[in-house]
């Protein structure tokens, strides 16, 4: 029988390879020798050999605290796990931040700026701070691992959806992936806001999300791109080929497997795809396609190897396993073209909390994975990001 307990012996490995910068000891991406994916993928191996012993989704719903459906404009895209074990929820149309504790507490707090299609998606910062990714910002915000909400300035603005997610790279560099921004834009671990230039635009939405790779590159997750792009832990931006393009908006967010393989999850395209950690790209079948204004809106990785498919609106829950087998499962709440949730955050005990887009509720999904990670291995980029 296969054991899905994690031995003191690999849990202090764990701990000591991936050692990190975040608060009170625990663990991030960033170490002396770059990208520690061998490690992170061993303890994502130690649950993938325990499969067998893992059930099926649990699909639960709670109450929140604020809820808005502006024409069907969703109150939070994206979300992002605090060093305390916070769940933050970035604020898109929502005129206050929200958060739900690891104790399960709901609770709102005050924001700086706000504007209609402020953020989508955030990212972790080696210092804790949680900086929110500006689609239509004029201004960069942050909260602190204190809970100090801050603003800053960019160095590009643009009122029509200039960036939409983001990644934290090997050097601490916060990278904003361009939607419809004709630059790359990214802010430093010492906080100094630059940008650079792409091989590749589209002002009618090229990417949403971005992944970081095993050997330190960001892909650029494809919208309406007809190729995809990476820039590398050098700094090198480069595109290469595609086996899909959908015009119309074809994937919207990305995950990491623990095989190395980038998958891209399926907003409008009717097949998944994936580029495999040798940069092989390939697609394959899904069971439920994009459709309508969205099938699916991010996606997050379970303890035992699983790719989730967090749904937009889609009305039914879809993973691909380890092994590359694609199930559905039911959802608890679902709300047709409004979406129920954006993107989702793996919690040490194994919940996926989803972000509320539209959703008068909000989705938590339980894994029962029978492994619980360390907090640092949660907040790590290869997990906590949109």
């Amino acid at each position: 029988m296969p054991n899905n307990s994690i031995s003191p012996d690999f849990a202090s490995e764990v701990q000591t390879t991936l050692r990190g910068t975040l608060p009170a000891g625990d663990n991030s991406s960033i170490d002396s020798g770059g990208v520690a994916f061998a490690s992170f993928q061993k303890l994502l191996n130690e649950g993938v050999n325990g499969g067998q012993l893992f059930t099926n989704p649990v699909v639960s719903t709670y109450s929140l605290v604020y809820t808005t459906n502006s024409g069907g404009n969703g109150a939070y895209r994206g979300g992002v796990l605090a060093a305390n074990g916070d769940v933050h929820f970035i604020p898109n149309f929502a005129p206050v931040g929200q958060k739900i504790s690891a104790a399960g507490v709901v609770s709102t707090y005050s924001l700086i700026y706000t504007v209609l299609g402020a953020y989508i998606g955030g990212v972790l910062a080696p210092n804790g701070d949680i900086h929110f990714v500006p689609r239509s910002a004029a201004r960069g915000q942050k909260i602190s691992s204190a809970g100090v909400v801050s603003t800053y300035s960019l160095v590009y603005t643009t009122g029509n959806g200039a960036y939409n997610g983001g990644v934290l790279a090997p050097n601490g560099d916060i990278h904003f992936i361009p939607l419809a921004a004709p630059v790359g834009q990214k802010i430093s671990s010492a906080g100094v806001v630059s940008t650079y230039s792409l091989v590749y635009t589209n002002a009618g939405g090229g990417y949403v999300g971005g992944v970081l790779a095993p050997n330190g590159d960001i892909h650029f997750v494809p919208l309406q791109a007809n190729r995809g792009q990476k820039i590398s832990s050098a700094g090198v931006v480069s595109t290469y080929s595609l086996v899909y393009t959908l015009a119309a908006g074809a994937y919207a967010g990305g995950v990491l497997a623990p095989n190395g393989d980038i998958h891209f999850i399926t907003y409008q395209a009717p097949q998944g795809q994936k580029v495999s950690i040798t940069g092989v790209v390939s697609t394959y079948s899904v069971l439920v396609p994009g459709s309508g204004s969205s099938g699916y809106g991010g996606g997050v990785l379970a303890p035992n190897g699983d790719v989730h498919f967090i749904g937009g609106s889609a009305n039914a829950g879809q993973k691909i396993s380890s092994t590359g087998i694609v199930s559905t499962y039911a959802m608890a709440y679902t709300s047709g073209s409004v979406g129920i949730g954006d993107s989702g955050v793996l919690t040490p005990g194994g919940d996926v909390y989803l972000a509320p887009y539209a959703s008068p509720v909000g989705t938590k999904i339980t894994l029962n994975c029978g492994v619980n990670f360390s907090k640092g291995v949660c907040m790590h980029p290869f997990f906590n990001k949109y």
